[in-house]
């Protein structure tokens, strides 16, 4: 009885093909070397060409010269004379000719019944057989055309070559393979997101114990989805499922499959799964599968034709997966509303797992593990740190820890401490501060009253969060900043907190009309103007929270996908719906702005108070706020 793999040796019997082309050794360098030594080699050759004008002269007249000493040299081949002028002659004798004279010779027995033996002449005579000689000099440049168009020829030839293995390789897939006995990752390596392992370790089991479910007659799922924001860990607990398992992981990431060729996703959705096949039980881990997984439309041609093949393709390679192919297909996506229903029906992505933000228990954990490799002071409080980062996913997390480190590491410090930290995160969560940017007297007064009563408000309004700090420094965009950091994580928002907020946005505007008066009004309430409207809108059309215009949805919803993608369509609504709608938006704001004008008014002297303070010290943290109410 042969003894079956292991899934490692499988992995290590796997051979994956290159798929880059093979190396070009006929560089453009090489042939710009080629063409260069060609040209000199033919230069003595054209420059005869150029130089070695010819003139056919009479027998007589060639005579006469020669008698006048005008050849320095004449060459004798057959019946042809080649007299070569002496330019000193010419010149001497005002005579201006070709440089070289030829003349036809009759037939003769010596030299000298044409005349040109004469001993008082010094012009050199030589008789020879110029026929080979002239056929090499012109063979010469020709034969070396040759050899430059062959050299080009094969830089050519290699190069198309190269281009046609690399187009043959553009079927190949190009998931990376990651061998979980080396750098493996395991459940208790991924801080939080504790009920997305359990649903998890399911899959685990699937893959190390598959009998004990086919022995029930239960289906192996095929296809599990993680949907979640960005940077909540997705790929961290895919890799973790293989490292439990003790399985291969293939990753590839959904926008490798497409290229500009139709058909070639297709062919490497083919190679990835039969690579899977090969070293079963194993893990293949799509990444931003919706940049292949979106909704089919009746279009035709182009980019889309290419994208649909591979999602088709990917279909039908998991409907061939039969009880016995022991490969689970993780895709992730944080855009789940735009994927193919067929996708996501039972037997192919059926298994759906939601990761969400991590809570304030599990934001303690993961930062707890992103400060292992990193020198932290004792006195850091994690647990602060974690109550104050409502809403950071785990990568948002790791950038505070890593962001501290730079900053530790500019002012050559050796621990990371508190103080650092604190920076680290009002820099993320607010920006850099602008040293650069002055305001003067004014604005900086106009800045300081805007935001203290942001502060005022949230204090003494019920359903508020507790002020963190209150600043009047330049950071990012802003002139001043008033931050708010909740105490928990919210799960739900009341119709109460909705108002206290909007009359918190509007309290900055009405500081500045009741201090500067109401021509002296700024543009610096624009974006809590902005926000305010956002809140009010959504408060009326869509949470339903107004009798007077129903319990009715009327805000943008997704429409149907046609030929221009996905649209934004709005419901049919009246023009009389309408109407109402927008009065009761503007009279929730008219509300909170004259709310907030009656509580300034309530609270004057403590506003004047806090915001001189404000402007002395140009930042103001929470115990400080917090004295002013004892």
């Amino acid at each position: 009885m042969t003894k079956k793999k292991s899934p490692m040796e499988n992995l290590k019997n796997l051979k994956l093909k290159k798929s880059w082309p093979p190396k070009n050794n006929f560089t453009p360098f090489f042939i710009l070397i080629a063409i260069a030594i060609s040209l000199a080699a033919m230069t003595p050759y054209l420059k005869t060409s150029v130089q070695n004008v010819n003139e056919d002269v009479a027998l007589s007249e060639l005579s006469s010269n020669y008698a006048s000493s005008l050849y320095s040299e004449i060459l004798i081949d057959g019946n042809k004379a080649i007299a070569t002028l002496s330019w000193s002659k010419v010149i001497e004798s005002g005579v201006e000719k070709q440089k070289i004279h030829t003349a036809i010779l009759p037939e003769r027995d010596s030299l000298s019944d044409i005349g040109l033996k004469n001993p008082e002449v010094t012009t050199k005579i030589e008789v020879k057989d110029l026929t080979s000689e002239k056929f090499w000099q012109n063979m010469i440049p020709t034969l070396l055309l040759i050899v430059l168009f062959v050299i080009i020829a094969l830089f050519l030839i290699s190069r198309m070559w190269g281009m046609a293995n690399n187009a043959m390789t553009f079927g190949k897939s190009r998931a990376r393979l990651f061998d979980s006995s080396k750098d493996k990752i395991l459940f208790k390596d991924v801080a939080g997101a504790e009920e997305e392992k359990e649903e998890l370790q399911e899959t685990v089991d699937f893959l190390k114990n598959p009998k004990k479910y086919r022995d029930l007659g239960a289906k192996i799922p095929r296809g599990t989805l993680l949907v979640g924001p960005p940077g909540t860990g997705k790929t961290m607990l895919a890799r973790a499922v293989a490292g439990e398992s003790n399985v291969p992981f293939l990753s590839i990431s959904g926008s490798e499959f497409v290229e500009m060729f139709v058909g070639v996703g297709a062919s490497r959705v083919r190679d990835l799964f039969t690579n899977a096949k090969k070293i079963a039980p194993a893990i293949i881990f799509i990444d931003e599968i919706d940049a292949i997984g979106k909704k089919r439309w009746p279009g035709t041609g182009g980019w889309h034709d290419e994208r649909e093949q591979t999602l088709n393709q990917i279909l039908t390679e998991m409907d061939w997966f039969d009880n016995e192919t022991n490969v689970i297909v993780i895709g992730a996506t944080n855009r789940s509303d735009v994927l193919d229903k067929a996708l996501l029906r039972p037997g192919r992505f059926d298994r759906k797992i939601t990761v969400n933000l991590p809570n304030q228990s599990d934001r303690e954990k993961i930062l707890e593990v992103h400060a292992k490799n990193k020198k932290i002071e004792k006195d850091v409080d994690f647990k602060a740190l974690a109550s104050s980062t409502v809403g950071f996913s785990g990568a948002d997390l790791g950038n505070v820890l890593n962001e501290a480190a730079i900053i530790t590491a500019r002012y050559s410090e050796k621990k990371i401490t508190p103080n650092r930290l604190q920076q680290a995160f009002e820099r993320i969560v607010m920006g850099l501060q602008k040293k650069s940017l002055v305001m003067n007297e004014q604005e900086r007064k106009i800045t300081a009253y805007h935001e203290v009563w942001h502060g005022l408000l949230w204090k003494l309004l019920p359903h508020s969060d507790p002020v963190h700090k209150i600043s009047i420094t330049p950071r990012g965009g802003a002139l001043g900043v008033t931050w708010f950091m909740p105490e928990r994580d919210a799960i739900l928002t009341s119709k109460a907190k909705f108002l206290d907020e909007l009359c918190v946005l509007y309290g900055g505007r009405a500081s500045e009309e009741i201090f500067f008066w109401k021509d002296m009004i700024t543009t610096w309430a624009s974006n809590d103007i902005e926000r305010a409207t956002v809140i009010a809108r959504n408060m009326v059309m869509r949470y339903g929270m107004y009798d007077e215009i129903g319990q009715e949805n009327f805000a943008w919803v997704r429409g149907m996908w046609n030929y221009t993608g996905v649209e934004w369509d709005r419901p049919a609504v009246s023009e009389a719906t309408q109407k109402d709608i927008d009065s009761k938006v503007r009279e929730i704001l008219t509300q909170q702005y004259q709310r907030a004008i009656k509580m300034i008014n309530e609270n004057k002297k403590l506003h004047i108070k806090i915001s001189e303070d404000l402007l002395e010290k140009e930042e103001i943290d929470r115990e400080e706020f917090d004295a002013y109410f004892v």
